[in-house]
């Protein structure tokens, strides 16, 4: 069966802005039999990085948000810590990231709070039945949600070809363990260069994986459970990721750890991707690139996986931008993913959502 997808494009008229087009998205998922009175309602979104300007304009959320309030939710954003040291790191960081870049309660007419708590470690481990993974660690405050809305930029990604729901879901919503085991198979290790052996990562080891040897820090690769508690203690940046997991490996996860965050209240969720300011790279990143294709429009499901089709479907039939990151696929119909990041294969990650039950790659484009 099918699964519809909303679509409007970027027009907008007096009297038909596009903050009243995403009320009729909104409205096209049926958000007033997804929430009921009282909900507490995750809207969850990226931030963004300091420096960066691709990430989704904070008074659209004030729209999203305004329209969870006219039907009785009680909507809070949220996002999660980072895996490696940075801007955003930990709760006080990231929230302040956040609010230099719009996001602040005069604007959006909602808190902020971290679903990943204090230091990315606030969790709860989710059974799924997965080809991979048998557990999934998500942030307590998603699991713990009546209803999700999940807020996506859809644009290019350095390790999943694309970023969309999908990637929202799955990375944006699991803990800092949960981010280690997507990207990592290994314990991280020690920059002795820039280790001070202070200590701080030992205090931080809740496993005693990591001992003070010679001045220096070590991790125990046997004992170390890539907690990841260690990366962000360390103050003078040597405790480093390894980033050595295969690609198709890194969708997959992230797909399974996606299951994890939407499991139980698939039937209350909606999914916004904003196809707008196409940057070649996330949003983590501290400076934004050219789009590669111009700004698209909106689309809308409760579906991710059609959402994340829909949306990979619209940008390829776009023409490309020339000047810009991609490289090949600028005529419409050709890859723009792979005319930016020819080594992945992002269709991987619609084909295991799929095959996980998230959704279905078949859909039918409704334009509103």
């Amino acid at each position: 069966m099918k699964c519809p997808v909303f679509f409007t494009d970027m027009r907008a008229g007096r009297g038909h802005s596009l903050f009243d087009k995403i009320s009729t998205l909104l409205n096209k998922c049926r958000i007033k039999d997804r929430i009921s009175t009282g909900n507490l309602v995750a809207v969850k979104l990226h931030f963004g990085e300091r420096g960066n300007h691709t990430f989704i304009r904070p008074v659209f959320i004030r729209r999203i948000v305004d329209e969870i309030k006219a039907n009785g939710g009680q909507p809070f954003l949220t996002d999660s810590s980072t895996l490696y040291p940075g801007e955003r790191k930990e709760a006080v960081s990231a929230l302040t990231c956040a609010v230099e870049n719009g996001f602040a309660f005069a604007v959006v007419n909602a808190p902020l709070i971290m679903c990943d708590g204090l230091r990315g470690h606030s969790a709860i481990d989710i059974a799924i039945d997965g080809e991979i993974l048998k557990s999934v660690s998500i942030g307590r405050e998603i699991v713990e949600a009546d209803v999700m809305v999940t807020v996506s930029h859809f644009k290019c990604h350095d390790l999943t070809g694309f970023g969309g729901a999908l990637k929202n879901l799955g990375m944006g919503c699991s803990s800092r363990n949960g981010k280690l085991v997507q990207h990592s198979t290994v314990a991280p290790k020690i920059a002795e260069e820039f280790c001070t052996g202070c200590g701080a990562c030992l205090k931080s080891c809740a496993h005693d994986a990591i001992a003070i040897i010679e001045g220096k820090a070590a991790i125990n690769q046997e004992e170390c459970v890539g907690c990841g508690r260690c990366v962000t203690a360390c103050l003078q940046q040597a405790v480093n990721i390894q980033w050595n997991e295969a690609s198709e490996l890194i969708l997959k996860k992230m797909c399974e750890h996606a299951k994890g965050a939407v499991l139980g209240k698939e039937d209350k969720n909606i999914y916004l991707n904003f196809i707008t300011q196409v940057s070649p790279s996330c949003d983590c990143y501290g400076h934004a690139d050219a789009p590669i294709v111009n700004d698209i429009g909106i689309c809308a499901s409760t579906d991710p996986v059609a959402l994340d089709q829909a949306c990979a479907d619209l940008v390829n039939g776009a023409p490309g931008n020339v000047n810009t990151a991609l490289q090949t696929g600028f005529e419409p119909g050709e890859d723009k993913f792979r005319g930016v990041h020819p080594e992945i294969d992002w269709e991987i990650q619609l084909e295991h959502a799929q095959k996980l039950n998230i959704g279905t790659r078949s859909y039918t484009l409704v334009k509103v």
